[in-house]
């Protein structure tokens, strides 16, 4: 633990630490080191420890957690991410736990993702979890929820069905955070599955956020944009309009999003 705290306190940015402390808005305590730094600790210590077994591990995580420090937090979660082998379905308790008290993207996403979303994948029983934390009280954990379905969907593969279910019962939500992360997962979907992404966008765009829809339609192909744009804009509609506006305009070139309102 001692060689862990030198190599951030080494590495730290007084003016780095101000200026990141006030970009999360966050009540941690900041050091001032950027995630490559905070990488090469954590892999340093793997280096160090390569035989480090399952409770170790996580009595390593819980002690890096307990200090209300940025970069303490950052490097348990590179641990977690590094030493994912070691892994098993009731850690989604401790995974659970982290998030509710990160209360900031930056720690929330890659918790999300390269953890939970690592363990869903290896053991797929674990996804009733996710269909617990889709209609949680902290929108943190919602989000989570859609988010740690993002790897295999980014491939091609993964589970549509279930992020459509959860984001469709989000599609409404005013918090940015919920917005930002249906059409980021929809993006990063629509670069290997274009269509099936499409498909589920038509019928839901006249409720979705401009936030949403801006992220979603990156990577559609430049008529089914341009259909899912237009079917946005005239989202005060009834539903078979907006499906034959939409028809109608992806012959029309240059439909631009109107900004959030």
């Amino acid at each position: 633990m001692a060689a862990i705290d030198e190599g951030l306190h080494a590495a730290g940015n007084p003016m780095r630490a101000v200026s990141e402390k006030r970009y999360l808005k966050s009540d941690l305590e900041f050091l001032g080191v950027g995630v490559p730094a905070m990488r090469a600790v954590a892999k340093a210590m793997r280096k160090q420890h390569p035989g480090l077994d399952h409770q170790s591990l996580i009595d390593v995580v819980a002690s890096l957690w307990a200090m209300p420090v940025y970069e303490r937090r950052g490097v348990a979660i590179e641990l977690l991410d590094l030493y994912h082998r070691l892994l098993l379905p009731e850690d989604v308790l401790l995974i659970e736990r982290l998030l509710r008290e990160s209360r900031t993207w930056a720690l929330v996403d890659p918790l999300a993702i390269d953890c939970m979303g690592v363990l869903v994948q290896r053991y797929p029983e674990i996804t009733a979890s996710l269909d617990r934390w889709s209609t949680d009280a902290d929108f943190w954990i919602r989000r989570s929820a859609m988010l740690a379905l993002l790897l295999p969907l980014r491939k091609g593969d993964g589970d549509f069905k279930r992020f459509g279910r959860y984001a469709d019962a989000m599609l409404e939500e005013k918090e940015f955070f919920i917005r930002k992360a249906i059409g980021w997962v929809l993006r990063e979907a629509g670069r290997a599955q274009p269509d099936t992404c499409y498909g589920w966008l038509m019928p839901h765009a006249h409720r979705a956020s401009g936030v949403t829809v801006r992220e979603a339609v990156k990577y559609l192909r430049p008529d089914q944009r341009e259909a899912v744009l237009a079917a946005y804009r005239l989202r005060t509609r009834p539903f078979d309009e907006i499906v034959l506006a939409s028809a109608d305009s992806a012959t029309v070139s240059g439909v631009e999003l109107v900004k959030e309102q």
